[in-house]
């Protein structure tokens, strides 16, 4: 926790906004998603999913793939535990909407489903668009497959297993967005960016959770900005954003959001 909340200062003190951008592509991105104020119709379907997962109050055996909860040790959970705890807040839900929005994302791969709140908003966000969600643990992922049924979001494939063994058989297909919110380890990331590195396009973008999770965590996020084929990286300290884009300068920004 020290060492989030000492990386969290030296984000305060690096970070900019739209003002210290000189690319028109991310000072686009930036006013016009990031910091759009605009009050969507999806929005409350957002909060509807999310103040149904708060008010379940059933028990779920968990299966821990990853580094694991840093805030809930034991393997039986609530759901609002989960959602509490372990979900995606409601602001960065919104803007998992407005990315997908923005940017039109028709093929989306997902690794780490959990309870399917950044799922529902990626759905949202282009309901036309194709999302495979990869969820380790069985029991996470039933619920999920329920509760899309639920919500009536009719887009998105869940598949239950270790993201190693199943990206290997996805890696020759193409994906427009990439969210990698599943497994918070050097090694482990790391190995996930290299195999989907094939399924990305020149507007490909990935996002990586929790960049600051631990050192190891912001260690593969530096080895991950300076890969030759990424061009423009975006920090904005609770998610890490690559992109390819041949015709832009390699470049490196830290974003107040």
């Amino acid at each position: 926790m020290s060492y989030l909340i000492k990386s969290y200062f030296k984000f305060l003190f690096k970070s900019t906004n739209q003002h210290g951008v000189h690319s028109p592509f991310v000072y686009a991105l930036i006013t016009k998603c990031f910091y759009d104020k605009s009050n969507y119709a999806a929005y409350s379907q957002l909060k509807n999913y999310k103040k149904a997962l708060l008010n379940n109050h059933n028990t779920i055996a968990v299966t821990d793939f990853g580094a694991g909860s840093q805030n809930m040790k034991s393997n039986f959970r609530t759901i609002s535990q989960i959602a509490k705890n372990a979900g995606t807040t409601r602001s960065r839900a919104k803007l998992l909407f407005r990315l997908v929005n923005y940017f039109e994302f028709n093929s989306i791969l997902e690794l780490g489903t959990s309870l399917g709140i950044s799922t529902s908003a990626m759905s949202l966000g282009n309901p036309k668009a194709k999302i495979t969600t990869i969820e380790g643990c069985p029991n996470i992922s039933n619920f999920s497959k329920d509760n899309f049924k639920q919500f009536s979001l009719k887009n998105i494939k869940v598949i239950t297993g270790d993201f190693y063994d199943i990206i290997g058989t996805l890696k020759h297909n193409t994906y427009d967005l990439i969210f990698f919110d599943g497994n918070h380890q050097k090694e482990a990331t790391l190995n996930y960016f290299e195999t989907l590195l094939q399924t990305a396009h020149n507007d490909s973008v990935f996002i990586f959770d929790d960049i600051y999770w631990s050192k190891e965590m912001t260690e593969a996020w530096q080895t991950i900005i300076q890969h030759p084929k990424v061009t423009v990286s975006i920090d904005t300290f609770f998610w890490g954003f690559v992109f390819f884009r041949k015709e832009q300068n390699k470049e490196h920004y830290i974003i107040r959001i």
